[in-house]
């Protein structure tokens, strides 16, 4: 099932009323959790792990997929789903609306796998050269907080361009019909175009920030003791998933060309230059976290200050 921003938010309503947890009064059977077609929830959702893991506790496991990472967080938050993969900026939005989510672990960052990137000819050879143009991006996307980062980095400001929120496929679009002259986006968007364009990449997110993607829960569900030991136990499968991913890129790329209709080459591309990982949420991570969400403030993005720190999950006894 794919959910995208719009028509998760005609059904939120529904789905506040009718499927809001009861996970304080007992055990969830059914874990669902929601992720994008790319990086390590894909890998562990193919091989099984986590559902051969929670089978002893007798937790079966439903995959939601949603198209970027904040219509998720709004999942999250309505408790349409209970555990959710995304970049490190919807949470951010998430938090400073209120969203009932909660950090549980860490992930290694888009890095290589995410930039903004323009195409060969179009005369733009540097971020500078953005000024005053048409740049695609999701809004409260990791994508966004790299191209906000990225323009810092060269001296200008959001305002200085002309910024275009658009969702992957209709930005895919719009970067080929040149309705946009940039666009700013991670795999497999960012390699399909790679394959496609052969673009002048302008910033990768390992160029300008030191971040990270994450694993989040519904706040309610997490704070329910009976329902630590699915997170931790979910936590612990995708560390397994993580290892056999790394050491099997060849296999990882076959698989999630075949799930996701990619093309081979451009999965090949993103899953090569994926770092796979699981970590505990350290106090430097939540820094670099609450660093950027300082910077979103700072820049009028999001319409409260947040403490990042206030959101991380610790597991009731």
């Amino acid at each position: 099932m794919l959910l995208s921003r719009r028509a998760f938010g005609a059904s939120a309503l529904l789905l506040t009323t009718a499927f809001a947890f009861s996970a304080h009064a007992e055990k969830v059977t059914t874990l669902k959790i929601g992720y994008q077609k790319t990086n390590l929830p894909v890998v562990a959702k193919q091989l099984g792990l986590i559902e051969k893991a929670l089978e002893p506790q007798g937790v079966a496991v439903e995959w939601v997929e949603f198209a970027a990472g904040p219509p998720l967080v709004e999942a999250l938050n309505v408790g349409a789903i209970h555990l959710g993969w995304t970049g490190d900026a919807p949470p951010i939005f998430g938090q400073s609306a209120g969203s009932a989510i909660v950090y549980v672990a860490a992930l290694p960052s888009n890095g290589d796998g995410e930039a903004v990137f323009t195409k060969s000819d179009s005369g733009i050879k540097t971020i500078a050269d953005l000024k005053g143009k048409k740049v695609g991006v999701g809004k409260g996307t990791s994508a966004h907080n790299l191209l906000v980062a990225a323009l810092e980095a060269n001296g200008l400001k959001l305002s200085d361009i002309e910024v275009v929120y658009l969702g992957p496929a209709d930005a895919a679009a719009a970067f080929a019909s040149d309705a946009i002259v940039a666009w700013s986006v991670w795999d497999p968007f960012f390699a399909i175009a790679e394959t496609k364009y052969q673009p002048t990449i302008l910033a990768k997110s390992s160029d300008v920030l030191k971040v990270n993607t994450y694993f989040l829960a519904n706040r309610d569900f997490a704070a329910d003791a009976d329902n630590a030991a699915v997170i931790t136990t979910t936590i612990a499968a995708l560390g397994e998933a993580a290892t056999w991913a790394d050491a099997n890129r060849d296999k990882v790329a076959e698989t999630v060309a075949e799930v996701t209709g990619v093309p081979i080459e451009a999965q090949t591309l993103a899953v090569n230059r994926a770092k796979f990982g699981i970590y505990p949420i350290t106090p430097e991570i939540i820094a670099g976290q609450q660093a950027t969400a300082d910077r979103f403030f700072g820049l009028g993005l999001i319409p409260t200050a947040v403490k990042i720190s206030d959101a991380i999950w610790t597991a009731p006894n």
